[in-house]
């Protein structure tokens, strides 16, 4: 437990729930109280007065002293006073966690001002845009990519699991600066909404530095049950070890 408690000791973790199909508002908590037996100093921000409000999350400016974010958003149209604490939060360079629906964490209406961030969170923030999904009948195989088989977030990590979560579809956005950590496979997916020759092997967890320099790490996982898998929460854990830069930087390589 010592060694545990000085994991993550010194540093501040502010979570954010806005999304209103994961259940984010739980889970994120299971991650706060980890963090918290590792000595990290941890706040929780969640949509109010529940997650189906989408333009009121109150907090965010305690994101102005945090050393990480984790993110969990969906389709928010938060007010500008609101939204400016991100924005802020992701110019100074900081470090992001960010799960699934945080690739279209934001649905500004056309002409607002905002509306670019739709997709700008996404590409710019985080490596790669909403474009679709496999269905939420099907499940993913997930699998270690080639030759990120030593980067430390995947650390007793198994070659491959199975999740809940249906595959979002990815490719073929280049995920510029990105190494990849682990491809999914759509297993029985729905194709009605999909072109017949989509590829059913997309990314689901990689990292990043953004074009703020700030370090992310982005798992298109995160369903509910994803949580109760052994396999992704010790994905989910040394991933933000990694972004707040606890990392054995020989074992990771040159590659960020």
């Amino acid at each position: 437990m010592m060694e545990s408690k000085r994991l993550l000791g010194g540093k501040r973790i502010v979570f954010v729930a806005g999304e209103d199909e994961y259940s984010s508002e739980q889970t994120l908590q299971q991650l706060l109280k980890e963090a918290e037996e590792q000595g990290a100093e941890t706040e929780f921000l969640q949509a109010e007065p529940d997650p189906r409000e989408s333009s009121n999350l109150p907090g965010l400016e305690n994101l102005k002293d945090a050393d990480l974010a984790v993110f969990y958003l969906r389709f928010r149209t938060l007010p500008e006073e609101q939204f400016r604490h991100i924005r802020e939060y992701v110019e100074a360079g900081k470090a992001i966690v960010a799960f699934r629906t945080s690739t279209h964490a934001f649905q500004y209406p056309e002409g607002h001002p905002l509306a670019d961030w739709n997709d700008a969170f996404g590409i710019d923030v985080l490596g790669a845009p909403w474009i679709r999904h496999f269905g939420h009948s099907s499940s993913t195989e997930v699998a270690v990519a080639y030759g990120a088989e030593k980067h430390p977030i995947l650390d007793d990590v198994p070659s491959r699991f199975t999740v809940r979560s249906w595959l979002y579809h990815v490719l073929p956005y280049p995920l510029e600066g990105a190494t990849i950590l682990l491809n999914g496979y759509a297993v029985s997916p729905e194709l009605t909404d999909c072109p017949k020759d989509a590829p059913r092997i997309h990314p689901v967890a990689w990292t990043r530095t953004n074009k703020w320099g700030g370090r992310v790490f982005m798992t298109t996982m995160g369903h509910p049950e994803d949580f109760e898998v052994l396999s992704f929460r010790t994905l989910v854990r040394n991933g933000i070890s990694w972004a707040v830069g606890l990392t054995n930087e020989k074992k990771e390589g040159s590659k960020s």
